[in-house]
C-alpha cells in the first residue's frame, strides 16, 4: 500500500495522510482532487499535497505497546490532471507557513466552491440543432420538402436552418458539405417559431437536437494592440527606465503623482509580456476599479483578458480556473486579492495598482494574507518573472525598499498632458462651528465651490469615511445608546430602512420610539454616515443628480458597472461616497472634491493611521481636475496645524515619508520592525484575560521586551467573544521560521490546559 499527505478545507493544522488503492495508484499526482472519508459519514474534496509518503509503521514497533495507526483509503480520484499547479501549491504552503493559517484555510480561500465539493460545478450546456445524416444530400433534402407542401412553418423552418447552417443551394449539397453549428435559441428567434415546430421537425427525423458545453467566458473578440495610446514623452522615460529596473530588480516601485498615465505603461508592459509569450496576473485592490480597467484593457487585449473576483458568479470562476490549466489561457488576468490563487502556467509579470491599499490584507476569515507580498512570492517562483508596484503613494514598506534598493525606483511626477495639481485648500471647521457657520458638516466655502461646478455643468464628489446614515442614535435626554447584544459597539443607523445594524456580526434592530431608560420619544441620529450625507445635500441641491457609492449600495455585481457608468456618464453629477471612490477611479468632469471631516482619519487609534489618512486624502484628491482646468479640493479639518495636512495640500509624499520614518524608527514600528498580533478569544471573559496573561507570560520567557499585552483591543467583544491582543514587535533580521515555531510551541503547551479548551487562538502576521 502507498500513501498520500491530503489537504482538506478544515482550519487544523497539517496533512491527513490516506491510504491510495492499487486500483487509484497510477491515476493520483500531486494537485489533483481526491475524496475521502473522514469522521463516521463525512465526505471531502481533498487536494493531494504529497504522494508517495513514508509513514511510520502502521502496526507498531512489534512490542505491544504501541498503538497500531489505522490509515484510511482514498475513495475516488476526480481529476483527469492536477488542477493546482506545483507553484500554487508552494504558494498556498508559504501562506500557511508564513502567515501561521492552517493549509486547509488556505485551501478555503483558494479554490472557488464549485471545486470543493465533487458535484459543485455544472457545465453551461446549450440546446443545439443539426440535419439527419440520412438527408444531408441534396437530392433526398428536396424530395423531402416536396412532401411537407402542408406543413408551411415546418418548412420555413428547415430552410432558415439551412441558411443558418451555410447551405447555399440543394445541387452542391452532399454529406461533404461542412455545416456550421446551430443552436435552437438561435433557430426559433429568427423564425419566430415554437418549440412545438422544432419538435414536429425532430419527429420527421429531420432535426436532431444535442446537448453541447459552452462556458460562460466571454470569448472570440481580436485583440487589438494598435488601440494602444503612444506614450508621452514623460511616459516614455518612465517605461523605459522600468524595463531598465526590472533586469537587476525582481520588484519595481512606479510611484507616479495621481493622473500620471500609469495605466497605460502598464498596459505597454502588458502587450510586451505577451509578445514574450509570457502570462501577466495585474491585481487591483477594489471590484469597483476592474469596471473602469476592464473597459480599456479589453479595448486592447480583447479575449485574451480574463476577470477573475468575488462578484463574479462561482461557476465563471471555477471555468477560469480550468481554462487557465488548459492549452488556451488568458494572457492577462485582472483581479482582485483572490486572484493571486490562479494558476499560471508562464506568468511573467504581475502588476499591482495602488498597492498602498490595505484592501489588499485579508482580514476575516483566515488567512490573512496580503495579496501584494503573496503576489511578489508568487511572481519569484518563475523564473524571470517580474513585479511592479504602482502608485502615487507608496506604503511606507514599500517606499523604504525602493529607497535602500531592495526594489528599483521610477517616480513619474508629472501629470497626463501637463495638468495641474488640483489646489487644496483647508477650512478649518472648529471655528465655523464654533461661530455657527457650518451648514450641517458643511462649509460655507464647500457649498459655494459645489454649486459652481454644478452650475457649470461639471462634476463634484463628497468624501466621508463612514458609511450608513448616522454612526448612533443617542436619547437627547439621558444619553442611552442603544449598542450591539453580542459586541462591544454602538450601532449604525439605517434611515432608508428604519433599522440599527452592527457591522461587525450583522446584528440589527428596528430603532426604539421611546428611551428604554427615561421614555423619553427624543431619540436623534449622532454624527454622519454617508447615507446622512446624502439626505442632507438633497435638501441643499435638490437640483443635482446625486448618487452614494459605500458597501450598502454595491453589494452586487452590476452595482459598481451602475454607478460608475453613470458617473461617467453624467446621468449623476454628485458622488458622495467612502473609500471606494479615493481608488484610482477616473472622471473627466469631476472639477471639485470635498475631504468633509479629515480628523475621522487621523484620530483612529493605530500606528497606521496618519500613513492611512494621507494616503487617502491623496489619492482622492486626485480625482479632481483629471482632464482640462485645475481641481479644487476642500479640506474639512478641526487640526489645520498639522504638518500631515499641510504635506497633503502640498503633495510633498517625500516629506511625509521622512517624518514618519522617523516616528516609525523611534517607536519600534514596520519598516525597521515587523509585527505579529496574536488574538485570543473565549465567550467568558475571566477565561480569555487567564489565558492571554499566561500566554503573555510564556511569550515573554522567549521574546522578552517584544511582547507587549496582553490588551484589550479598540472593540474587545465581536460576536458574543471576549477578545485579547498581545503584540510581538520583531526586529528585521531575526530568524521568523524559529518565532513561528516558539510561538505555536507556546500556544500548544497552553492549550493542553483544560479550562482553554475552547479558547481560540489566532495571529495576524504583517498587520495593515
Amino acid at each position: 500500500m502507498t500513501y498520500a499527505n491530503i489537504i482538506l478545507p478544515l482550519p487544523l493544522e497539517g496533512y491527513f495522510t490516506y491510504g491510495v488503492p492499487e486500483t487509484l495508484a497510477p491515476r493520483i499526482q500531486p494537485g489533483m482532487r481526491v475524496s475521502v472519508p473522514l469522521g463516521k459519514s463525512r465526505m471531502y474534496v481533498g487536494i493531494v499535497a504529497d504522494y508517495p509518503v513514508n509513514i511510520p509503521d502502521p502496526s507498531g514497533n512489534g512490542c505491544g505497546k504501541e498503538k497500531k495507526i489505522v490509515y484510511r483509503d482514498i475513495v475516488d480520484v476526480l481529476d483527469g490532471a492536477p488542477m493546482l499547479l506545483p507553484r500554487q501549491l508552494r504558494l498556498w504552503r508559504w501562506i500557511a507557513d508564513y502567515y501561521m493559517s492552517p493549509i486547509g484555510e488556505v485551501y478555503k480561500a483558494a479554490l472557488p466552491s464549485g471545486l470543493k465539493a465533487e458535484d459543485g460545478f455544472r457545465p453551461r450546456t446549450e440546446l443545439y440543432i443539426r440535419l439527419a445524416d440520412r438527408f444531408r444530400d441534396g437530392r433526398t433534402l428536396t424530395l423531402m420538402l416536396d412532401s411537407m407542401k402542408r406543413a408551411a412553418k415546418q418548412v420555413e423552418v428547415l430552410m432558415a436552418y439551412l441558411r443558418l447552417a451555410g447551405v447555399d443551394g440543394m445541387d452542391d449539397f452532399s454529406p461533404s458539405t461542412p455545416l456550421r453549428e446551430v443552436t435552437r435559441e438561435e433557430l426559433m428567434n429568427v423564425t419566430h417559431a415554437s418549440v412545438a415546430v422544432v419538435r414536429a421537425l425532430q419527429e420527421r427525423r429531420l432535426l436532431v437536437t444535442y446537448e453541447k458545453e459552452v462556458g460562460r467566458l466571454n470569448s472570440g473578440t481580436a485583440s487589438h494592440p494598435e488601440r494602444m495610446k503612444p506614450l508621452n514623452e514623460a511616459q516614455t522615460e518612465a517605461y523605459n527606465q522600468t524595463i531598465m529596473q526590472m533586469m537587476t530588480h525582481p520588484v519595481t516601485l512606479l510611484h507616479g503623482v495621481t493622473s500620471s498615465g500609469k495605466t497605460e505603461i502598464y498596459i505597454h508592459l502588458i502587450q510586451k509580456a505577451i509578445n514574450e509569450h509570457k502570462q501577466v496576473l495585474y491585481l487591483l485592490p477594489e471590484i469597483a476599479l476592474t469596471v473602469q480597467i476592464t473597459e480599456r484593457l479589453q479595448a486592447v487585449f480583447g479575449s485574451r483578458l480574463g476577470i477573475y473576483h468575488s462578484k463574479y458568479s462561482d461557476a465563471e470562476r471555477v471555468e477560469i480556473w480550468k481554462k487557465q490549466l488548459s492549452e488556451t489561457p488568458y494572457d492577462v488576468i485582472l483581479g482582485a486579492r483572490s486572484a493571486v490563487f490562479l494558476p499560471f502556467q508562464r506568468l511573467g509579470l504581475v502588476i499591482i495598482d495602488e498597492e498602498h491599499e490595505q484592501s489588499f490584507k485579508q482580514q476575516d476569515p483566515a488567512p490573512r494574507y496580503h495579496a501584494r507580498s503573496a503576489a511578489i512570492v508568487l511572481a519569484q517562483m518563475y523564473a524571470g518573472a517580474k513585479t511592479l508596484l504602482g502608485t502615487a503613494t507608496p506604503s511606507m514598506e514599500t517606499y523604504y525598499n525602493a529607497r535602500q534598493g531592495k526594489y528599483g525606483l521610477v517616480e513619474l511626477t508629472r501629470r497626463y498632458k501637463d495638468l495641474q495639481l488640483p489646489a487644496v485648500e483647508v477650512v478649518d471647521i472648529k471655528d465655523l462651528y464654533r461661530r455657527k457657520m457650518m451648514t450641517g458638516p458643511f462649509s460655507p466655502r464647500l457649498l459655494a465651490a459645489v454649486r459652481d461646478a454644478l452650475g457649470r455643468g461639471e462634476q463634484a464628489i463628497l468624501f466621508q469615511n463612514r458609511r450608513g446614515f448616522a454612526p448612533m442614535v443617542e436619547c437627547r435626554q439621558c444619553g442611552w445608546v442603544p449598542k450591539c447584544p453580542d459586541c462591544d459597539v454602538s450601532l449604525t443607523y439605517h434611515k432608508n430602512m428604519n433599522y440599527l445594524t452592527c457591522h461587525y456580526c450583522g446584528y440589527t434592530m428596528r430603532v426604539p420610539e421611546v428611551c428604554p431608560c427615561c421614555e423619553s420619544r427624543d431619540i436623534r441620529g449622532r454624527g454622519y454616515g454617508t447615507e446622512k450625507i446624502e439626505d442632507e445635500i438633497r435638501n441643499i441641491f435638490p437640483e443635482a443628480r446625486i448618487a452614494r457609492m459605500d458597501l450598502d449600495t454595491t453589494r452586487t455585481r452590476n452595482a459598481y458597472e451602475r454607478l460608475i457608468h453613470d458617473f461617467s456618464t453624467g446621468k449623476s453629477n454628485l458622488l458622495i461616497g467612502t473609500q471606494m471612490i479615493s481608488k484610482g477611479l477616473d472622471f473627466d468632469k469631476v472639477s471639485v472634491v470635498g475631504i468633509l471631516n479629515a480628523d475621522t482619519m487621523l484620530n483612529y487609534p493605530d500606528f497606521r493611521a496618519y500613513e492611512q489618512a494621507f494616503m487617502m486624502m491623496s489619492q482622492v484628491s486626485g480625482r479632481a481636475g483629471r482632464k482640462g482646468r485645475q481641481g479644487l479640493v476642500i479640506l474639512q479639518t478641526k487640526s489645520p496645524d498639522l504638518p500631515v495636512i499641510r504635506q497633503v495640500v502640498e503633495n510633498d509624499y517625500r516629506a511625509f515619508y521622512s517624518d514618519l520614518l522617523a516616528e516609525r524608527h523611534d517607536f519600534h514600528y514596520p519598516p525597521f520592525y515587523h509585527l505579529i498580533y496574536v488574538y485570543l478569544k473565549h465567550r467568558e471573559e475571566n477565561t480569555v484575560n487567564s489565558a492571554g496573561l499566561e500566554l503573555g507570560s510564556r511569550l515573554r520567557e522567549i521574546f522578552g521586551s517584544r511582547v507587549l499585552g496582553p490588551d484589550k483591543p479598540a472593540v474587545a467583544r465581536v460576536k458574543t467573544l471576549s477578545i485579547r491582543k498581545i503584540v510581538l514587535k520583531l526586529e528585521n533580521g531575526i530568524g521568523y521560521a524559529r518565532v513561528r515555531q516558539y510561538l505555536r510551541g507556546a500556544m500548544e503547551a497552553m492549550l493542553k490546559d483544560r479550562r482553554y479548551g475552547a479558547l481560540q487562538v489566532y495571529y495576524d502576521v504583517d498587520p495593515q
